[in-house]
């Protein structure tokens, strides 16, 4: 089924929200970013897995790249660079780290993307997950909001 980039999602689980991840990842391109937004806990991690496994192999090993800041990966015809900015204390550091470098080479996924300050790709898809416990069961949202050339774009999901 083919959805907008945009709007809501109800995510019940780490499946669905991988599932949501590899959904994205294969409508990802060459200069874009994917900007993962929400608290700790709530799937960054789990959805950025599932886009990366998606584009590379089922069985990637995929390390958060919470301490090294960033990981790469070859991709079929895509190379993807997996930034974890947790640890960021100022936007200027990206630049040592290569994000421009990587958005010329390929695509990025970014978790903690308010580190950067103002400073993110024009080319992006933001998706802001957030834990919803009403109901008894605990599940996610996914609000995505497209920007630049993933405005209008649809998502097969």
């Amino acid at each position: 089924m083919h959805l907008p980039a945009d709007g809501e999602f109800r995510l019940v689980d780490d499946l669905a929200t991988a599932r949501l991840g590899a959904a994205v990842g294969r409508t990802l391109e060459s200069g874009e970013a994917i900007c993962l937004w929400g608290p700790l806990g709530a799937g960054k991690s789990i959805l950025a897995r599932g886009l990366i496994r998606a584009l590379t192999r089922p069985d990637e090993d995929v390390p958060s790249p919470t301490f090294t800041l960033v990981q790469f990966y070859e991709a079929e015809g895509l190379r993807l660079a997996h930034f974890d900015l947790y640890r960021l204390t100022r936007p200027e550091e990206i630049e040592e780290i290569g994000l421009d470098e990587a958005l010329d080479s390929g695509a990025v996924v970014i978790e903690w993307p308010e580190r950067l300050e103002g400073h993110l790709p024009p080319d992006r898809l933001d998706i802001e997950i957030s834990i919803d416990r009403s109901g008894g069961a605990e599940s996610r949202i996914a609000r995505l909001t497209p920007h630049g050339t993933w405005e209008g774009r649809p998502i097969e999901f």
